[in-house]
Formats: structure tokens, sequence, C-alpha cells
């Protein structure tokens, strides 16, 4: 997405903390004294008492990034420390940096670039990095960098050390578009980002391979996909975005494939726009998205 004379001086602030009376007004009083005009404020409390208070926060400051820092300093200092906010103050006009894993499977790895090319996701895509090679002539014309880098269960940690090697403090974000290789703990502790993968909603109930073979034998009336947020336990973080399609008895196992690659791309281009425009807070195992685009 191309940066406007407008988007220059557009900042966003996402924050958390425990839900108390006069967060917004304390927070408002800040940005107004910062010379910032408030463009729109959303909000949320998990609980009318005793919550957790979330709020994201679009606001017009001229001279944004020379102010910046200053703002940070200054906000943890007074408003944050009285509060106990967990904060982050952004740029619109800073696309976020973002690689993308992918493994053989091309259709959420090409929609991904061919939306973030017609300015559909303000990200930028430094790089993709796959542990097979067949999907570099499809992402050469993005002009996007493709990094082959084997990656097998016997070479597990030879290859995790190549790829952090590239991402930490390289890249703000990184999507896992049918990645098909197991994201170790020590992997997600050291690489520095927010990870989002998406997977066939039919997961738990049809593991392994062959999952819309397995579909189609139990009769699935529906077919889904689901965005979340990587953790430790496997295709349990929280999740993001979610999506179905209904099918029937008459669909083949290629027409379950095909409709659920249609699913699986819609949902990830969701999360990683509402990623990168800053909408979602999480909490628990959970995420609060505002203002869904």
């Amino acid at each position: 997405m191309s940066t406007t004379v407008t988007d220059a001086d557009i900042g966003r602030l996402l924050l958390h903390c425990p839900d108390r009376p006069g967060i917004v007004a304390a927070v408002s009083t800040f940005l107004t004294r910062a010379g910032a005009n408030i463009v729109s404020l959303d909000q949320h409390s998990t609980e009318a008492e005793g919550g957790t208070f979330m709020q994201r926060t679009i606001f017009h400051l001229p001279g944004l990034s020379a102010a910046l820092d200053g703002m940070n300093r200054e906000f943890a200092d007074t408003v944050a420390a009285e509060f106990d906010i967990d904060f982050r103050f952004t740029e619109a006009a800073k696309p976020k940096r973002v690689a993308i894993m992918a493994s053989k499977t091309d259709h959420c790895l090409l929609d991904l670039l061919w939306r973030n090319r017609r300015g559909e996701l303000d990200m930028s895509v430094v790089m993709v990095i796959s542990n097979h090679p067949d999907l570099a002539d499809q992402v050469r014309p993005f002009g996007v960098p493709f990094v082959h880098i084997p990656a097998t269960r016997d070479i597990r940690e030879q290859a995790e050390q190549r790829q952090l090697e590239l991402l930490r403090g390289n890249v703000d974000l990184v999507v896992l578009a049918r990645y098909m290789q197991i994201i170790t703990p020590s992997f997600l502790s050291r690489v520095g980002a927010p990870m989002i993968n998406i997977h066939h909603s039919f997961l738990p109930a049809f593991i392994g391979a062959a999952p819309y073979r397995q579909a189609k034998d139990r009769g699935v009336k529906l077919v889904g996909a689901t965005a979340h947020y990587v953790t430790e336990v496997l295709d349990d973080g929280p999740i993001i975005e979610q999506d179905v399609v209904r099918v029937s008895h008459t669909h083949t196992v290629r027409d379950l494939v095909r409709l659920g690659a249609d699913v699986e791309r819609a949902v990830l281009s969701r999360a990683v726009l509402w990623h990168c425009e800053d909408r979602i807070v999480r909490h628990e195992n959970q995420t609060i998205v505002f203002g869904r685009g």
C-alpha cells in the first residue's frame, strides 16, 4: 500500500491493562497534551468490574515520526506506570516487515503476495523461506527473495538456526502459509516476532495426512479454515479468524480441497491484514479484534 501524506502523521496506540476507572480519560488527555487529534477509539473490557481493559486508538499528530520516541518514554513513565498498561505505539505509514514460510503448497503464499502487490495488505514482504525449492519460480515475479532451507526431522536444529539468522531482528511478523514442518518451542522463543498459522478447521477431528479425504469419508457438511497465533501447543494458539463454506454429498475430495483452499486464502489474508493494522489484542488464549475491515 502506498504511503500518502495523510498516512505520514497517523499513529496507532494499542494497549491492555487491568480495568479501572479513568483509563480512557488519562489516555485521551495524554494524546491531547501531545498535540494529537483522536480519529477513532475502540475499547473493550472483559468484565463490568475487575476485568481486563483493551483499547485501540487512531490519532493524527503532525511530525509523528520525530515525536514518537519521546511519546513512548513519557507515556511509559506517566500513564502506563499509573495504570499498569502494556502498550504499543506504531506509525500507519510504516508497513510491518513480514516473512512468509511455505513448503510445496502454493495457494496461501501466492495469495498473500498477490494481495500485497495490489495494495490490499499493508505490509512489506522481506523474504519467503521454504523447506523445498519448488515455489521459487512462482515467487520470483513478485520481486521477493526466496530462500530455500531444507528442513526435516533429522536436520531440524540446523535448519532452525539458519532460519533464525535470517529472521531475528529483521521482521515484525512471520506467516506460516502451509509450512509443513513442526515449529519447536526453542524456535518460537527465539524468533522475536509473532507467528500466524493457517490450518483447515477439521483439526483436531481430522489429524494427519489427507484431512479432506477423511472429511469426505465422514460426510462433512462444512469445510472451514482457522488462522491463529502460534504457541508452544500445536494448533492451540489464540484464534484470529475463522470461516466456513457449506458442502454436500455431491462434492468430491477434489471439490473439498478446492473449496478448502479458497477459505484458507480468505481467512489467512484477513488475519494478516488485521495484525498489520494493529487491530488485535491478545488476552490469555483469545484475541480481541477491533474494527474488522
